[in-house]
């Protein structure tokens, strides 16, 4: 045992027989100067390691020990770790969470706003509740199989094999949906 780990061992405490600390908090300067010797670089790496380095763990780190030395009359030697390690913590989840919000800030924002006329917004509208109505009158495995090839981009295989049919069959289906949808949207017959 080197003799620094022997005087950070013997400082804080009476002989194992009795197992009490010799003081009752670290606000002693000496006291606190060799717990910062002590764990300092471990709590910084363990930062480091958790939460890599975009967070600054060696800011958290010290931030802990600035936590620590305000609260040294509450802190008992032996909860020293435990404190610095709990504090650098949840000063990095705080970061973590401070974070997540900045960046749910920096999402770009659909505009609120559109350059296309009234007329041609109300047209939009008013033909999507015509194609709602018009999928809605599909027979249910035409739909589906229209709708997993053209909304869910599915090839005519892969529609085939989720609905357990020859690939024949589920492109027959497909086509006879945009037909059937052909004949009650006019504007799709415009292409």
């Amino acid at each position: 045992m080197s003799q620094k780990n022997f005087y950070l061992s013997n400082v804080f405490l009476i002989p194992d027989t009795l197992s009490k600390s010799l003081f009752k908090n670290i606000c002693d300067k000496k006291r606190f100067s060799l717990v910062y010797e002590k764990y300092a670089q471990e709590l910084n790496n363990f930062l480091y390691y958790k939460y890599g380095n975009a967070l600054n763990p060696s800011d958290k780190a010290q931030d802990a020990f600035i936590k620590l030395w305000e609260n040294c009359a509450k802190v008992t030697p032996e909860k020293a770790k435990s404190f610095l390690y709990t504090v650098a913590n949840n000063l990095m989840l705080n970061a973590v969470k401070h974070q997540k919000v900045v960046f749910k800030y920096q999402e770009v924002k659909p505009k609120d706003y559109t350059n296309e006329s009234p007329e041609f917004v109300l047209r939009k509208k008013e033909f999507l509740k015509r194609y709602e109505k018009a999928l809605a009158s599909l027979k249910e495995d035409e739909r589906t199989a229209f709708m997993l090839n053209k909304i869910d981009g599915k090839t005519h295989k892969e529609v085939a094999e989720l609905l357990g049919v020859t690939k024949k069959v589920a492109e027959h289906k497909i086509y006879a949906a945009f037909n059937k949808l052909k004949d009650q949207l006019e504007e799709l017959n415009k292409k």
